[in-house]
């Protein structure tokens, strides 16, 4: 039987049922007052009629109230608003368990880009030995970070698991207590969560999902490509930043760090232990229970008497497993071999660290810690700077940089910037120690302009009692300026003969970290990707010159404006001139949940990134190659693009419009992560400062996804005014790379809706502002229709598009009481009688308001 096209199965599996499942969720009362779950559609009505006839979120919302309450109290309203912003993030959370739980269905599990996939179409094109070579090499690694956007409390992540196997049973009982668990159970959190708290969220994750879909992928591969055979590379790495991320988080401590790595070991290993105890009741033979019993108890004794037990050490456990594995297939005809192989692939893939724990700090820190390093050091007479080391040259810095070694005592230190420095050197090695190299073996430079910030980093290192250091040095180039320079920077560290000495100990290997966020938020969309992709193809080639392996670890975080969207269709799309032996990307928030939340959705999104790696290196990558005709059309629209955004931020209502009509000020009072907004202390609000997820979230708040569009219109419009529009059709038509911009740039165009916030045109202050941000806009849907040949956005993705539909339309009547909140504010802090209990009262709306369109949009910061 034909299977039904994606749209149909998307509105049989996932629309269909939201109607019924949510048809119950609004009879539930969740409190004594019963009419709310009633009240809310009619509420929903109306927003929708008000936007169609015009009306602003203020008028809505009043009209709501004359046409369907009794003359109510303002504590009456103010009370209604807030519980329908309770059940609308509820229904927001039915709406993902229903998705995820038909994401087997709605998706094609064994379609293009799957292991499946991959494997028939390289036998059918008689490519299976090369498949099989270059998956003896490739890597991806999924880096989960430190910016929670996804704030779900544990109680709530264990009610939406529970939900999502009950759809999938069609449990219409076991849904009605669940939902109704839902209703009472508190969705946010009173105080702001630690780093190490947010390591524990992620951890569940990591020891829910990604525990056994990576695994069933190793395994996959071993036993279907290469015929049981032992494979060396372990495939997929996992990467982790709560706990080592340090960039502009004051909270983040040695002893956090520490903490982190302790309980990433001590989860694996209950893992671990979990697996040996059901193959205890399998492997009952022979004597290799015994065996199986002597493993099981020193894994058991390594988490639950840490402090007490001899270490068991990774190469300890596996020893013992391939002894059994040995046994088991000499002496008793490998039965049960694939259920003792699954577990040491797990040992094999994640080790006794489960995932390496990144360390990352700013340049502009490091540069502050090693000027008092040789300050103290110089004062204290201990001879490793030159005492005039300040008044030196950059190059003659670097020389000396190069040469210095010692053993640094934290203690010496009264800054204590300088002391939290150098001891989360000190707990690298403490990790490595404990939980194996690959526990910690990665400090990222953030804000990396040249070869001095790497230099000053990798002193520090050496100068923590290391003269050979088992870690990688990675500088993360972030703005446009820095990503145009960094094939100089890393051309001058290999040709410094102590750096290229390092790099020879690593296996001639340099991992280089490439940031869209902030090269968004620096220099718009399309020369932020750009930017990227030609400083990849300039680094590839010097790291080539030099016999320099170099891998690239992608900022991407989550939505198209930070380098989100479509991820595999981006990597597949690179071509030859970009090095492709490993896929890093970091992943957050929300995008973790939507991608990686249940097992189904994270093998799948896995096996993509694979996929796209492989597609890349066997396919006729030739053909994603830029002729010089293409290549000089994309450098165009970017630098038109780019003067356009810069002149954007530029206008002197820019930071302003954020900080008086958007909800940038409230993500910090949210109670989202522990992170501070912004990375400086100063009460005013200056853009270097200023962090890019409360920046790009605020525009997804405000549905006008600025980052995701803006100066792409007018780039088209610059070919299109010179009668040259047909080199932009054809970089479409030949540039996979190109096509998958615009894809991403269409999906915050989709996500985006003018109506909300069109009262704002009215505005003495903000009207020309927003008229601006607005014929951007449409400039930029006009011409996307014309490039594409489309007649509405996303039209090539009607499942994808169907269900950012729903979200959205989950989500309006909360985003009028958001503006309806905002509004208010405006009012009273333009009035001279402020009452300051009913401000306290319209910002705790806005900021209970950004939960649910946070998790609605899915990747939105």
């Amino acid at each position: 039987m034909a299977r039904k096209p994606k749209i149909d199965r998307f509105n049989e599996n996932v629309l269909a049922k939201y109607q019924i499942y949510n048809s119950i969720l609004i009879t539930l009362p969740f409190d004594t007052v019963t009419n709310t779950g009633v009240l809310l559609p009619l509420f929903k009505e109306v927003c929708d009629k008000g936007y169609e006839e015009k009306k602003n979120p203020t008028e809505i919302v009043e009209s709501f109230f004359n046409l369907y309450q009794d003359n109510p109290s303002l504590k009456e309203r103010h009370d209604l608003l807030f519980r329908f912003i309770q059940y609308i993030e509820r229904q927001v959370v039915l709406f993902d368990a229903i998705e995820d739980a038909a994401f087997p269905v709605v998706n094609n599990m064994d379609g293009r880009g799957t292991l499946r996939s991959i494997k028939e179409e390289a036998q059918a094109k008689g490519q299976l030995e090369e498949l099989k070579d270059y998956l003896s090499r490739f890597k991806i690694r999924p880096t989960l970070t430190a910016h929670p956007t996804q704030f779900y409390p544990g109680t709530v992540l264990g009610i939406i698991h529970d939900l999502d196997d009950a759809i999938r049973d069609n449990d219409l009982p076991q849904i009605k207590q669940l939902l109704a668990q839902l209703g009472k159970t508190a969705f946010f959190k009173k105080e702001k969560p630690t780093p190490y708290d947010e390591a524990v969220s992620l951890i569940w994750y990591l020891e829910n999902v990604f525990y056994q879909s990576a695994s069933k992928i190793y395994n996959y591969v071993q036993q279907n490509i290469f015929e049981g055979e032992d494979l060396d590379n372990d495939l997929i790495n996992l990467g982790f930043w709560p706990g080592g991320d340090r960039d502009g988080n004051p909270f983040v401590t040695t002893e956090t760090t520490l903490k982190v790595a302790k309980r990433l070991r001590k989860t694996i290993l209950i893992n671990y232990y979990r697996d040996i105890r059901d193959l205890k009741r399998r492997i009952t033979f022979g004597n290799l229970q015994d065996k199986i019993a002597v493993l099981e108890t020193a894994l058991y004794d390594n988490f639950y008497y840490a402090k007490t037990a001899e270490p068991l050490s990774v190469d300890t456990l596996m020893n013992g497993l391939l002894e059994i594995r040995e046994e088991l297939i000499n002496e008793h005809q490998s039965l049960f071999l694939e259920e003792l192989q699954d577990l040491i692939n797990k040992v094999k893939v994640f080790g006794f660290h489960f995932a390496t724990l990144d360390i990352r700090q700013d340049s502009r820190i490091h540069h502050k810690v090693l000027t008092d390093i040789v300050e103290k050091t110089t004062e204290l007479g201990l001879g490793i700077f030159p005492e005039n080391y300040k008044d030196l040259s950059g190059k003659e810095q670097i020389d000396v940089l190069s040469k210095v070694s010692g053993k640094l005592d934290p203690s010496i230190f009264e800054e204590d910037i300088t002391r939290a420095t150098v001891e989360s050197i000190y707990a690298i090695k403490t990790i490595q120690k404990n939980n194996g190299e690959r526990a910690a073996n990665r400090y990222i430079i953030s804000n990396n302009g040249n070869e001095l910030n790497v230099m000053e980093t990798f002193a520090m290192i050496r100068l923590c009692d290391w003269d050979l250091p088992t870690v990688d040095v990675i500088p993360l180039f972030e703005t446009v300026p820095d990503l145009r320079v960094s094939h100089q920077v890393m051309e001058s560290l290999y040709s410094n003969p102590v750096y290229m000495e390092h790099l020879k100990r690593r296996g001639m290997k340099q991992t280089i970290m490439l940031g869209f966020s902030d090269g968004t938020k620096d220099g718009g969309y399309l020369m932020a990707n750009w930017g990227i992709f030609k400083a990849k193809e300039a680094l590839t080639e010097i790291s080539r010159k030099y016999d320099v392996k170099v891998v690239f670890f992608d900022g991407r975080g989550g939505p198209p404006a930070r380098g989100g969207g479509n991820t595999n269709q981006f990597y597949a799309s690179l071509g030859p001139t970009v090095e492709d032996e490993e896929i890093q990307i970091t992943v957050q928030g929300q995008t973790i949940s939507s991608n990686f939340g249940t097992l189904d959705s994270c093998q799948y999104n896995l096996e993509q990134l694979l996929g796209a790696g492989v597609e890349n290196e066997l396919t006729n990558n030739e053909a994603n190659l830029f002729s010089p005709e293409n290549k000089q059309t994309m450098q165009e629209l970017a630098d038109v693009s780019y003067q356009t955004y810069v002149d954007f931020k530029s206008h002197p209502k820019f930071l302003p419009y954020l900080e008086h009509m958007s909800t940038l000020k409230y993500y910090g009072k949210a109670n989202i992560g522990s992170r501070p907004s912004k990375r400086s202390k100063s009460a005013t609000l200056d853009f270097g400062d200023l962090r890019a997820i409360p920046f790009v979230g605020s525009w997804s708040q405000l549905k006008q996804n600025v980052p995701g569009f803006y100066g792409v219109g007018t780039a088209l419009k610059s070919f299109e005014d010179r009668g040259e529009f047909a080199k932009v059709i054809a970089l479409y038509k030949e540039s996979a790379f190109f096509r998958a911009l615009i894809g991403n740039s269409m999906m915050s165009l989709t996500k985006s809706f003018f109506q909300l916030t069109s009262y704002m045109k009215e505005d003495k202050e903000y009207g020309a502002f927003w008229d601006v941000i607005h014929d951007e806009y449409l400039l930029t849907k006009r011409l996307l229709f014309k490039l594409t040949g489309y007649s509405e956005l996303m039209q090539n993705e009607p499942a994808g598009k169907a269900s950012i539909e729903v979200r959205e339309s989950i989500v309006l009547p909360l985003l009028t009481i958001q503006q309806y909140a905002l509004k208010k504010i405006q009012e009273i802090s333009r009035s001279q009688s402020a009452d300051a209990k009913d401000l306290e009262i319209y910002e705790k709306m806005v900021t209970r308001s950004l939960f649910g369109n946070i998790n609605a949009s899915r990747n939105s910061a």
